[in-house]
Order: C-alpha cells, then sequence, then structure tokens
C-alpha cells in the first residue's frame, strides 16, 4: 500500500489529465455513451490503463536519464529508488494488457489495437529512437498523447469520422509549443544528457519562431471544428483563446526570460484545457 502513490507516479498523472479529458471530449461530441455513464467511465478506465502503460514504460526506460536531470530526479520514482525497476516493467507491461484488453472485449477491436499502437509507439519508438535522434523528436512523438480523442470515439462508435481526427489534430499542433516552451526553460537538462531539443539543437530564437507558427496550426484547426456542427459560441472562445497564446508567444520572443517562457508553458495548458472545456459546454449544448 506504500507504493500505491509511486506507481500512480509512473504513469504521469498530470499527463493522463489531458488525454482523460480529451478523451472525454470526443465521448461528449460523440454522444453514444452519454447515456451510459457505466461505459462511459469504462472508456475513461482503458484510456488511463494504456495511456498510462505507455508513460511508465517511459520512465522505466529512460530512469537513467531521468537521474542525472534537476526535473526529474526528484520527481520521479525510479530515479529515487522508491520502486524498483523489475515490478516497475511488470506494472507497466501489466496495466497496458489489462487495457487493450479491455477495450477489444468490452468495446471492439479497432480501439483495443489503437490502444496498443499507441503503448507501443511511444514507449519503444518514441522513448527508444526517436527522442534521441532528431531535433523534431516531440513532434512526431506527440502523436501518442493526442491519441485520446480517437481512441475514445473508436470505443463508443467502432468507427472513426473528421470529428475526432481534428480533436487529435488540434492536441498534435499543441504538443509542440507546450514541450518547446518547457524545453526553453530547461534547455541546461536536456543539454547536460545530449537530448536533441530543439532549443538546444536550433537555439531559442528559432524555437520561438517555431512556436508560434504552430500556435497559429492550433488556432486554425481548432476553428474547423465549425465544420462538423459546433456552435459560433464556441469559436468566440477559441479565438480569444488563441489571440491569447499568440500575445504570450509573442510577449516571449520580446522578453526572452525564463519567467516568460513558463508562463508561456503554463498559459499553454491554459488553453488546451479551456479550449476542450468550451467543447463540451458546446456539446452538451450549454453554448451556440
Amino acid at each position: 500500500m506504500s507504493h500505491i502513490k509511486d506507481y500512480i507516479q509512473l504513469t504521469k498523472p498530470t499527463i493522463m489529465l489531458l488525454v482523460l479529458f480529451t478523451g472525454a471530449t470526443a465521448l461528449v461530441m460523440e454522444g453514444s455513451l452519454l447515456s451510459d455513464p457505466l461505459r462511459f467511465a469504462w472508456v475513461m478506465l482503458g484510456l488511463y490503463l494504456s495511456g498510462g502503460s505507455a508513460n511508465a514504460l517511459n520512465q522505466c526506460f529512460e530512469r537513467d536519464i531521468d537521474a542525472q536531470m534537476a526535473r526529474t530526479s526528484k520527481r520521479r520514482p525510479l530515479p529515487q529508488k522508491l520502486i524498483s525497476v523489475r515490478s516497475s516493467f511488470i506494472f507497466s507491461i501489466g496495466i497496458g494488457v489489462a487495457g487493450v484488453v479491455m477495450f477489444t472485449l468490452a468495446f471492439n477491436i479497432l480501439s483495443g489495437l489503437l490502444a496498443l499502437g499507441t503503448i507501443l509507439f511511444y514507449s519503444l519508438f518514441y522513448t527508444l529512437y526517436l527522442k534521441k535522434t532528431t531535433d523534431q523528436n516531440i513532434v512526431i512523438g506527440g502523436a501518442a498523447g493526442a491519441m485520446g480523442p480517437i481512441i475514445a470515439w473508436a470505443a463508443a462508435s467502432g468507427t472513426l469520422t473528421l470529428t475526432p481526427v481534428i480533436l487529435f489534430m488540434i492536441v498534435f499542433l499543441w504538443t509542440p509549443p507546450h514541450f518547446w516552451a518547457l524545453a526553453l526553460f530547461c534547455q541546461d537538462d536536456y543539454r547536460k544528457i545530449g537530448m536533441p531539443m530543439l532549443p538546444v539543437v536550433r537555439g531559442e530564437e528559432l524555437t520561438l519562431r517555431w512556436i508560434l507558427y504552430y500556435t497559429f496550426a492550433v488556432i486554425a484547426v481548432s476553428l474547423s471544428l465549425l465544420f462538423v456542427g459546433v456552435g459560433i459560441g464556441y469559436a468566440v472562445v477559441a479565438i480569444v483563446l488563441g489571440a491569447c497564446f499568440v500575445k504570450k508567444v509573442l510577449e516571449t520572443m520580446k522578453l526572452r526570460t525564463e519567467a516568460a517562457e513558463r508562463g508561456l508553458f503554463f498559459y499553454s495548458m491554459i488553453y488546451l484545457f479551456a479550449l476542450f472545456f468550451a467543447i463540451i459546454v458546446d456539446g452538451v449544448g450549454l453554448i451556440s
């Protein structure tokens, strides 16, 4: 019982909150499980198990790297030796298998395959290869963190449409600005371990320019939800949130201080949760 908190930390609960929230947004838009809260909850549990497995395996494979980084050495259980590597692997694989089996048996094989693909992509391809070989690592690897709406929609409907793809693209395009902002004020950590994050390899100026480009792309894609039935009220919220995002990026480009970079990083989280909350509110008919 004393290690429950440590095992939960392996799943990266903060990141999983994002996955669950975006997945729940997809279920609200899809609509068929709104009258079946138990199955809605089963989808959420499946997302946590499969996504948490990918995150936990990531920590298992990167335990030595995490031990060298100030940002992770005192926050993650494996560098602190709070739990063993063997038990961490068993836990990681176990919850992943449980999540994939749950999606396959309780819902459909499509959602099970998508969950399995996400685990393998993030824990193996991204963690063991992509992250260490290209400064575009977070761009490509961000696909895994954006899969919540896709898997949830597939579980509920057995198929995929344009709507979950747009939700996926919002998270996918949001990920680089979010993590590059983090990388800006954690450059020393990444430089120390030889991780080719964009600010380390290409410099701050280019990184901030690409953050601005991706921010504009996120705003454009967020407004494309108008083509699948969201209301004008949501569009107004999306424009206001997007304008604030652009303002934060421009301020960071001008100030070039750690405080500004941290402010951009935290606003990016506020932006995504507020945007998806507006989608949920629109989906249940409270704004139009």
